[in-house]
């Protein structure tokens, strides 16, 4: 496993992560809790040392699962959790949840309390949509909560341009997350070199397109009744993107899975710190992890991508 440096905040990440989604049991189909965590220990043996979780996944229960795994060897694993979601933002009378520094505070004390530490390593303000009311409440309590130590790092997930600028107007941004494949390249437009510039650590999410990019899925694949994918088949775009998947199986060999290829594409570019593919069994971690090799793509490769999927394509 090879290890990068996560922006300026003086962590050092395994360059594949284990994203902790899934495993909450609520968005991506069956898991069982007993797999969850043999697949995060075969994480920790073969040298990722990063888990990013979130308040919001489970309910909860992905942080508590990740509390199992990390006991009794807390300083040896970089964990990151999220919070900004719970509750959709508002409680039942429309008041935004986190419009006080106090809330967030409270936030990432409940998380804490679920994953059985004092602190973590990098705690994100979690952005999935227009919440402009909340933003100044989170960037003061993310620096205090900084200050205190309840967290090493800070940042935000996002894929907005105009949040990450906003959030890093102190220059007290750390850390973002964001969503970037071989299938969705708009970070590289703006965000990745605005990033890379500023020395902020990036964290790769949905870096296999939320499994697309492993080549199992077909036109005639099915999801289950609430799995974030169930409307794919549906789309027009599902069946464009499976296209460009089969122009790409060329790449293909018997020391690189599609889904290899993918976390490759992402490791090569030169502002990624980590990538945080899910992982519901020890068997996917490990494939996941073979992705860490030097060296990662080939020029040709790269050509290649670029010509079945190329860049703003979103």
């Amino acid at each position: 496993m090879e290890y990068r440096s996560l922006g300026r905040s003086g962590l050092e990440v395994s360059e594949i992560g284990f994203g902790a989604w899934a495993i909450g049991g609520d968005a991506w189909g069956p898991v069982e809790d007993d797999a969850s965590i043999a697949a995060m220990e075969r994480a920790l043996e073969l040298g990722i040392n990063f888990i990013d979780t979130a308040d919001v996944y489970g309910d909860g229960h992905s942080e508590e699962l990740v509390a199992k795994v990390i006991e009794g060897r807390r300083d040896q694993v970089i964990v990151s959790t999220k919070g900004g979601l719970m509750g959709h933002h508002r409680d039942p009378s429309g008041t935004p949840v986190y419009d006080r520094p106090e809330k967030v505070r409270e936030a990432l004390e409940s998380s804490l309390r679920r994953l059985g530490t004092d602190y973590v390593d990098v705690y994100f303000d979690h952005i999935w949509w227009d919440r402009h009311e909340e933003t100044e409440a989170f960037i003061e309590a993310l620096a205090q909560l900084k200050a205190e130590g309840k967290a090493r790092a800070v940042g935000v997930s996002t894929d907005d341009f105009e949040y990450i600028k906003h959030f890093n107007k102190n220059g007290g941004l750390d850390v973002v997350q964001l969503e970037y494949s071989i299938l969705n390249r708009k970070a590289e437009g703006q965000i990745l070199p605005y990033l890379q510039e500023h020395g902020i650590g990036v964290v790769v999410r949905g870096p296999l397109q939320k499994g697309l990019l492993t080549g199992k899925f077909t036109p005639d694949t099915s999801f289950p009744q609430g799995d974030v994918r169930s409307g794919w088949p549906a789309q027009e775009w599902y069946r464009t993107d499976l296209g460009r998947v089969e122009s790409l199986r060329r790449l293909e060999g018997e020391d690189q899975t599609m889904g290899q290829l993918a976390l490759r594409f992402v490791l090569s570019h030169p502002a990624i710190s980590t990538a945080i593919p899910g992982g519901k069994t020890p068997e996917q971690v490990e494939a996941n992890a073979r992705a860490s090799r030097r060296p990662l793509l080939s020029e040709e490769e790269l050509q290649i991508i670029d010509e079945t999927a190329p860049a703003q394509q979103r």
